[in-house]
């Protein structure tokens, strides 16, 4: 073992799952030495096995052993795994994971090593980073804190608006901004709760005319590093990215070298091994920038820089952890920062599950139909198998079904190329966010260029009226008679979001379907779910399940009909699970799907319009339940767990009316 960050690998295990495990896995496949591959697996999620054809396969028991260091150790051990590829999200930005996994297993974790993401991926030490380096940063608290005291402080100090972080947040997740005082207390609570170590910092805000721009860099721990040019991120909504492109639509190339030498300068300094993101907020109009963070992995969008560089960046990942140097890459000749790749340019489209015109509530369901086009300068990155068994969205993992990529030679160019290729694909069984994108890739701005970091958000109900007008012309253009984008139950509500649980049961009816039977009387039965494997209702439902009977049966053909149950018989437990009514103005529905992780109410409180009743947590971002209307509690859910999967229509807080005005109270 030569260096600490680099070794050899025969076999390599991908820790992740989704579409970068498909990416990794067929990059692994295609190095100019023999990989041996394994990859990792839930019952319910195992779509990017089958897609990306790993030599073996193991299954997990849950989501959570995604992060689970010391079982991950162990099977390096037991599976002999010389590196392992975290991809992004998961463990990827974890120097402990990194240390563990070298010093007790023997095996590399692809990045840039655990000192670099012990420095790089903590947001106060990298912002010290940049400043010993002379570069801008926006003033910032010194030390992490959870005093919602030592934040105010600052933030009155030095003016609001100001950015409340996670010190270890990620992907939008542990960001909050706030433009005024009274919303302070509850964004650092919130930002504090998405944090993996539950701190956070208070940031000076620079929101109003700004890019989102970040800088790809690449080094093989000699201090040689180069760039492979700017991304532009600013089409985002609450600090997560919607749609990406490559190069940035930054105008004035002089500023875009000064930002990427400014990255370049950070990551030679440290002698930078790896991929690596160094994020800056750019103002065209001021001719300033300010250093963000840096994102010590592969990037989700590392995509477009693949478009318009040629360069395959998992692949260089897994030759720079063998020992490759930028040289033996074809990459020592560093390119001129101030002039973008000729003739190229390239945009990212993230399909989500999720429904945007419901507060972009996540859409659990079945994945029943997927169709995107392709052709010359387009790319689909995804995990949905269209030849294999449906995929299933649920509250477990990231609803990023795919990333769809279109590259041209012209920036108007790609733009055209996305509008064409969001307009002919199709996605059946859940929701998604289609409708946002092909809203945002037909505006006049975005053609145009003229997008900050605010711009979506300022504009989201007409870029979301732009693109429902846009996929209302194109139904009508389609055959008639094709079925609907979305399975509905009569209830209204779609029928994959039925929701079943452990404990759930049933009272069911027996009936003889042969008149000439000798058993004229219905019989009784009890069924008790007590695990569920999988959850594919209407469609199919894989459970362990508890069958009582008061007696024993032959072979008689039955009609069986199946009724959920508020109580249940012979000692059996039922669901406390009510599906709401949305034409009872006392019933407060659950909005989304998710985990339910914090009910604030109780029995014969009384509530207040717009108080904040519940906590949900969709893919570790923690979104409020207000209630719509003032009240007493008559009923509320009661949780049985810490956290608890809940659909979307679930009720959740029965009110009777209360003879006063009340006041807001409790977490706002």
């Amino acid at each position: 073992m030569s260096s600490p960050h680099t070794r050899p690998i025969r076999r390599l295990l991908v820790a992740n799952r989704g579409e970068i495990a498909v990416r990794i896995l067929h990059a692994a496949r295609e190095l100019p030495e023999p990989v041996e591959t394994f990859a990792l697996y839930t019952s319910d999620d195992r779509s990017h096995c089958d897609l990306g054809r790993p030599q073996h396969t193991i299954q997990i028991s849950s989501a959570s052993s995604y992060l689970d260091i010391s079982f991950l150790v162990e099977q390096a051990q037991k599976h002999s795994i010389d590196a392992v590829h975290p991809g992004y999200g998961f463990l990827s930005e974890s120097a402990e994971f990194a240390h563990r996994m070298w010093h007790e297993a023997g095996s590399l974790v692809i990045g840039p090593g655990w000192e670099n993401l012990a420095r790089t991926g903590d947001k106060l030490q990298a912002k010290q980073l940049a400043q010993q380096c002379g570069i801008p940063v926006l003033e910032a608290m010194s030390q992490p804190t959870t005093s919602v005291d030592e934040a105010r402080a600052f933030a009155t100090q030095v003016g609001f608006p100001v950015m409340i972080k996670a010190v270890d947040g990620g992907g939008g997740r542990g960001i909050r901004l706030v433009r005024e005082e009274l919303e302070l207390d509850n964004s650092i609570q919130r930002a504090i709760g998405e944090s993996p170590s539950r701190t956070v910092f208070v940031e000076k805000a620079a929101v109003d005319g700004f890019h989102h721009v970040e800088i790809q860099i690449i080094g093989d721990g000699t201090g040689r590093v180069r760039h492979l040019w700017e991304r532009d991120c600013s089409a985002q909504r609450r600090f997560q990215k919607v749609v990406e492109c490559a190069p940035a639509l930054v105008r004035d190339r002089t500023l875009v070298g000064r930002v990427i030498e400014s990255a370049l300068r950070m990551a030679s300094e440290i002698c930078y091994r790896s991929l690596g993101t160094f994020e800056f907020l750019v103002s065209e109009q001021r001719g300033e920038f300010y250093f963000l963070e840096v994102n010590p992995r592969l990037q989700v969008e590392h995509t477009i820089t693949e478009a318009i560089s040629g360069i395959d960046l998992v692949q260089t990942q897994l030759l720079l952890a063998q020992g490759y140097t930028l040289h033996q890459l074809g990459l020592g000749a560093e390119a001129n920062a101030s002039h973008p790749p000729p003739n190229v340019f390239s945009i990212q489209l993230r399909l989500c599950a999720e429904d945007p015109s419901n507060g972009f509530a996540l859409s659990i369901g079945k994945v029943t139909g997927f169709s995107v086009p392709s052709g010359h300068g387009i790319r689909v990155d995804t995990h949905v198998n269209v030849s294999g068994p449906a995929l299933v969205v649920g509250s477990n993992f990231d609803n990023l079904l795919a990333k769809i990529i279109v590259t041209a030679p012209t920036w108007e160019a790609s733009v055209r190329k996305a509008q064409r290729v969001l307009a002919d694909s199709r996605i059946d069984g859940v929701k998604t966010n289609i409708n946002l994108l092909r809203g945002i890739v037909a505006h006049p701005d975005f053609m145009a260029g003229k997008v900050d970091t605010q711009w979506l958000g300022l504009n989201l109900d007409a870029v979301l009226q732009q693109g429902e007008n846009i996929s209302k012309t194109l139904r009508e253009l389609d055959d008639p008679a094709r079925p609907s984008q979305q399975a509905v139950s009569q209830s209204g509500l779609p029928a994959s979001n039925l929701l079943f649980r452990k404990g759930d049961a049933w009272s069911i009816t027996l009936e003889p379907l042969s008149k000439d039977s000798q058993q004229s009387d219905k019989v009784a039965h009890h069924l008790r779910l007590s695990r569920v494997l999988r959850n594919e209702f209407p469609t199919s439902l894989a459970a362990e399940i508890e069958y009582t009977t008061p007696t024993s049966q032959g072979a008689v053909p039955y009609r069986m009909q199946i009724e959920t149950t508020t109580t249940a018989a012979s000692a059996l437990v039922s669901s406390s699970h009510r599906r709401g009514d949305p034409k009872n103005p006392h019933h407060i529905i659950l909005p989304l799907s998710g985990k339910l992780i914090e009910i604030l109410v109780a029995d014969g409180e009384d509530v207040a319009e717009n108080q904040v009743l519940a906590f949900i947590k969709q893919m570790k971002m923690e979104l409020e339940v207000r209630s719509p209307r003032s009240g007493r509690v008559k009923w509320v859910y009661e949780m049985e767990d810490e956290e608890e999967d809940v659909a979307e229509g679930m009720l959740l807080v029965e009110l009777e009316p209360n003879n006063g005005n009340v006041e807001v109270r409790g977490k706002l």
